[in-house]
């Protein structure tokens, strides 16, 4: 019984030993340069937004497509990616999810289907492989 207490305090031992020689700094992203305001009509941009638009309209439980009215900033932080800020204002559109075509829809305004809301998001792009990820949303009615 003893020799399984023992074999069991020097695995824990053995743990605590690897878990405290990690060096935590390996795992932190190294910024390359730092947040910087970009013009909004950039192309990456573009494409973020687009994909971030998506991803929201996927997640929302709202039966309309929401769409943006105003870009109000975008910052881009260059790390082993591209990470673009981008603050937005959004509304509800004529259009419902599951129409397939949203191409003539346009924000629902003086209804009582009207609904604005501001969001930031941050994607993580590596558009010369267009890989991107939503990495942070939050948004909030207005």
């Amino acid at each position: 019984m003893t020799r399984f207490w023992r074999s069991c305090l020097f695995l824990l031992t053995l743990v605590v030993a690897l878990v405290a020689s990690i060096d935590s700094d390996k795992n932190k992203v190294q910024v390359i340069r730092k947040l910087k305001v970009i013009d909004a009509s950039n192309y990456n941009v573009k494409q973020c937004l687009w994909f971030a638009m998506q991803e929201y309209n996927k997640e929302s439980e709202d039966k309309y497509i929401f769409q943006v009215v105003n870009i109000m900033q975008v910052q881009l932080q260059v790390t082993d990616r591209l990470e673009y800020f981008i603050d937005v204002e959004i509304a509800r559109s004529n259009c419902k999810k599951l129409s397939n075509s949203n191409e003539n829809c346009v924000t629902q305004e003086n209804s009582k289907l009207a609904k604005k809301r501001t969001c930031s998001f941050i994607i993580g792009a590596l558009p010369w492989n267009a890989e991107f990820a939503v990495m942070k949303m939050q948004c909030e009615d207005l």
